[in-house]
């Protein structure tokens, strides 16, 4: 049996209702969030594939630094859900302050080693008429990520006590910032010069530095946030506090980067085959990218609810909250693999002009949809263990199904046995499918058998079965 029984037939229909109500804003706000790299993508593309191999190297590269610091500061969401659980918001205000001293050192050390990326792009064999302009692009976008760090510390805080809505808000409003900008430093409209892909990392950096601002400016002003007394005084950074959250955060942020790794690998490895066989990938990839934060969103709404049941002592409220998303996973994905299966050649025709562009993304896409399943399970299952505070064992099971499992096996198909991006790709498929099995057998283990209590204790003794 996939999932155990629930009798309670009012409790499911309400943890529906308030997954639902918590996920929908975050599905929205990741799928506009997820529009930039869209727009990015999309401007490249009509500028050549040159260009658009450029972007597309410059995103792998900028990727393991957004990895590398949003999965870091997912320790702040259950860490504020279990003390909004437990009835201590009066907490939350000191965990966040430290919070923020954290997200700028992280940063900074981002910034700074995304512009050290020139070796690492030369070792991997980037295409030398593409190098020059990734490493431009990457330059340009690095000053944003002190200003992503601190737009997630925010949104981990308004996430944790069940305020959502900010995240498709300032979603939203990136989008609507970079479009316009985009095109004008790429294409040289509206008085600016035509930057190409330099114009892209500029205007995306820009565009994070408002929206931290505008971010911070909202929780200022909101009462919502009023109690929580988050800048009531100024406070040093206390490395004791910040310990913790490192400690939770870094094996989170080390399991994001495999998975995330994985996908960046693989596309610099296909970006050793040349401007069209990376151009082919970055649109199927960005297709899956898309699709992903519908289970992304339900991720991070499975933390809140079962970091929620953790900080109540609420056994039964565990289960429901993780065993109910995975569930609502299965059927949000079969809906996207449909979608890549049907309308795969005109999804590719919206990105690029070029034949052997489109006839290669359109068979990566058949692909895509496959491991659709998996990927959805397996973000979902890691998104309750994060509610658990289970952040090492995870971190283990994400090495070995996608750096033992899945690397190996894409590069001996894709180089080995000469099926090129297709073999990589069957290899995202074999690392993304044991890890949805391992992660969701962890997650089942300890839900069923109340295990996880020593991980994660209570901050009370009160408890439900």
């Amino acid at each position: 049996m996939l999932f155990p029984a629930f009798t309670d037939a009012a409790r499911l229909r309400r943890e529906l209702r308030e997954t639902f109500s918590l996920a929908t804003p975050l599905m929205l706000g990741q799928l506009s969030a997820m529009l930039m790299p869209f727009i990015d993508t999309v401007l490249a593309g009509h500028l050549g594939a040159s260009t658009l191999a450029a972007v597309a190297v410059g995103s792998q590269i900028w990727s393991f630094a957004m990895m590398f610091l949003i999965g870091t500061m997912l320790a702040l969401p259950p860490t504020v859900a279990q003390l909004d659980g437990a009835g201590r918001r009066a907490s939350i205000g000191a965990v966040f302050r430290q919070a923020l001293w954290l997200a700028l050192a992280l940063g900074l050390f981002a910034a700074f080693a995304v512009r050290q990326s020139e070796p690492l792009l030369r070792a991997i064999g980037v295409d030398a008429t593409v190098l020059p302009q990734a490493l431009e692009f990457l330059r340009a976008i690095s000053f944003g990520a002190p200003a992503l760090a601190i737009y997630f510390a925010l949104r981990g805080m308004s996430e944790g006590i069940r305020r959502p809505r900010p995240t498709l808000y300032f979603g939203l409003f990136g989008v609507s910032l970079l479009l316009p900008l985009a095109w004008a430093l790429m294409y040289g409209r509206l008085g600016m010069p035509a930057l190409g892909a330099r114009g892209s990392g500029i205007a995306t950096a820009i565009v994070l530095w408002l929206q931290a601002l505008a971010f911070l400016l909202y929780v200022v002003t909101r009462r919502h946030y009023r109690d929580l007394q988050l800048f009531a005084h100024f406070e040093w950074p206390v490395l004791a506090q910040i310990s913790v959250l490192l400690r939770l955060g870094l094996p989170m942020g080390a399991s994001i980067l495999m998975e995330g790794g994985l996908f960046v690998a693989t596309a610099l490895l296909i970006g050793s085959l040349g401007a069209t066989a990376m151009a082919g990938h970055q649109i199927a990839l960005n297709v899956a990218s898309l699709t992903f934060m519908l289970p992304l969103g339900l991720a991070m709404a499975t933390t809140i609810r079962v970091g929620n049941a953790v900080g109540r002592n609420d056994y039964s409220g565990v289960r429901y909250a993780g065993f109910v998303s995975i569930a609502l996973t299965l059927g949000s994905q079969v809906v996207s693999a449909l979608l890549m299966w049907l309308l795969r050649m005109p999804i590719a025709h919206l990105y690029s002009d070029d034949v052997q562009v489109i006839a290669l993304a359109s068979q990566l896409l058949l692909l895509a949809a496959i491991f659709q399943f998996s990927d959805g399970i397996q973000v979902v299952a890691n998104g309750a263990l994060r509610g658990l505070k289970d952040t090492r064992v995870p971190m283990l099971l994400t090495l070995l199904a996608y750096w033992i499992i899945g690397m190996p096996l894409g590069y001996l198909l894709g180089f080995h046995y000469g099926y090129g991006p297709r073999g990589l790709w069957v290899g995202l498929i074999a690392g993304l499918g044991m890890a949805a099995i391992l992660l969701f057998t962890r997650f089942y283990r300890l839900a069923m058998n109340n295990s996880w209590r020593t991980l994660a204790p209570a901050p009370h003794s009160s408890t439900q079965t």
